[in-house]
């Protein structure tokens, strides 16, 4: 397992799901984890976890498509550790629907979060970054920014922006010795899923749920814990080499699907 010693972590949207897994895994590795999420609950109960395992890790409450709440987070987490070395860009919302059917309200909100989130962490955490002579960045997209989903007008839009982030971070601050890549999943078995099954078809629920994993040709939704272990690699010292790039996660959907 790479190693993380001496490293501080911010993860936005850690508290649940692939970010509490991303959390959990780097304050394994040694970091010291800054969780960035508006759910307090379940925040709490990520640092209760990490706590409990032995790692060191910190909530700070952040509405990540408000600039005031990133800036006051970021700073908090600087005062609280000491230095930030690594932002992952993990929070986002998701949407379903058509160019048609989605409203502006809808679009605006995915916007506003998937898109605006990330730009305004890149804006408060990449001058730290600077001033510590470097640093990683790692962005959430989806294999919905790289291909055509069904239905996912609005959310293909938000990852493909995020795609395109990513390559900019890249370049501009490849001087500054900051690396900045992207993990494109497909689908993630994650408390959302759950949610959207229950609400969605509460009598079939797991005749859906099995339909929906058979769409990964390896049979099976990722789990994640593996999304965190790709990350854990992308954002460690044994991928020194790797910036500008995206990495499927994908159960091989976008090469093997009939």
């Amino acid at each position: 397992m790479s190693s993380l010693d001496r490293k501080t972590a911010l993860v936005t949207g850690g508290g649940s799901g692939i970010g509490r897994a991303i959390s959990e895994t780097f304050a394994a590795a040694g970091a010291s984890v800054g969780i960035l999420d508006l759910d307090e609950a379940s925040a709490a109960e990520t640092v209760s976890a990490i706590d409990a395992a032995g790692g060191k890790a910190a909530f700070f409450r952040c509405d990540v498509s408000d600039a005031a709440s990133v800036n006051a987070a970021v700073e908090g987490a600087k005062a609280a550790f000491g230095r930030l070395d690594i932002l992952v860009n993990n929070a986002g919302v998701a949407h379903i629907g058509t160019a048609t059917s989605t409203g502006e309200s809808d679009f605006d909100r995915v916007m506003r979060v998937n898109v605006k989130g990330v730009y305004l962490c890149l804006q408060a955490v990449l001058p730290h970054l600077v001033e510590g002579g470097g640093g990683v960045v790692l962005n959430l997209s989806s294999i919905a920014a790289i291909t055509g989903l069904r239905d996912r007008f609005a959310y293909s839009a938000s990852k493909g922006a995020v795609h395109t982030m990513t390559l900019s971070i890249a370049a501009d601050y490849l001087q500054h010795g900051i690396r900045c890549n992207a993990i494109c999943p497909a689908r993630v078995h994650t408390p959302f899923v759950d949610g959207y099954l229950a609400k969605n078809y509460p009598d079939n629920r797991d005749e859906m749920f099995e339909k929906l994993s058979k769409v990964q040709p390896i049979g099976r939704m990722a789990r994640p814990d593996e999304v965190a272990k790709l990350a854990l690699y992308l954002c460690g010292d044994d991928a020194s080499y790797i910036t500008a790039q995206t990495f499927n996660i994908d159960g091989g959907y976008m090469n093997l699907r009939n």
